[in-house]
């Protein structure tokens, strides 16, 4: 069962993606803010993380800046996927510059989220062996 971690600020979005990954036998992880989340990183060794970019405490690009530049091999490679309401193009474009694997804007339909995780899963599985 692949693991993935949300650093998601907002609890009812955290509700609906853990829905939506559960129903499709993920296991799930939640963190509500980028330093909690750095923090799980490390504990739950997630095969993927959905980082969001607006978050308290660390914002999203911090925490995929510091993820992206760790020592652990493990950590620094991990596959992200980005999640923001922002529309801006700057912030998209800095988060793929800063190593972001895919990046999704809220709102989205539910089997496109899925489809997205399941490319990045897919992609970085051939990248790995």
């Amino acid at each position: 069962m692949k693991k993935i971690l949300v650093i998601e600020d907002e609890e009812d979005f955290q509700h609906l993606l853990g829905q939506i990954l559960e129903d499709k036998h993920f296991s799930v992880s939640f963190a509500g803010d980028g330093e909690e989340g750095l923090d799980m990183v490390k504990s739950v060794q997630p095969d993927l993380l959905v980082l969001d970019i607006n978050l308290p405490k660390i914002n999203g690009l911090e925490v995929l800046k510091r993820i992206r530049s760790d020592a652990d091999e493990k950590t620094r490679n991990l596959l992200i996927i980005m999640l923001t309401v922002r529309r801006k193009d700057g912030d998209q474009i800095k988060g793929f510059e800063i190593g972001a694997d895919d990046y999704i804007t809220k709102p989205f339909r539910p089997e496109e989220f899925l489809s997205r995780i399941n490319a990045v899963l897919k992609r970085g599985k051939k990248t790995k062996n």
